[in-house]
């Protein structure tokens, strides 16, 4: 039988309550044997070294970055790690439409 899959996007800064929200989501997700594939757009690409995401890739979260968003926000993109994938819109929308369920934290 074929793994469920979530996709998540976080589009809201660090400071902000949906960070913890869907690390948590993305954590417990992943523990229940569901492929989990989150996304950050916007204010939340400023989360990309947050401690509680970073690690998430490294637990197996297919991790992806907004490209443009990074360089809107001052990002380096040099530093991104192996485990993170930098993209565009397109892969998002891949994303959405490849999930059995998608969550937005805006």
């Amino acid at each position: 039988m074929e793994k469920k899959k979530l996709g998540v996007l976080l589009s809201t800064p660090p400071s902000h309550p949906n960070v913890t929200t869907t690390a948590r989501l993305c954590e417990e997700a992943f523990q229940s044997g569901v492929d989990v594939y989150l996304y950050l757009i916007d204010e939340g690409v400023l989360s990309l070294r947050d401690h509680r995401l970073f690690g998430l890739s490294a637990s197996g979260v297919k991790f992806f970055v907004c490209a443009y968003s990074c360089r809107r926000h001052g990002l380096s993109t040099e530093s991104v790690g192996r485990d993170v994938t930098l993209c565009g819109l397109v892969v998002l929308s891949n994303i959405i439409n490849g999930c059995d369920r998608f969550v937005a934290f805006n």
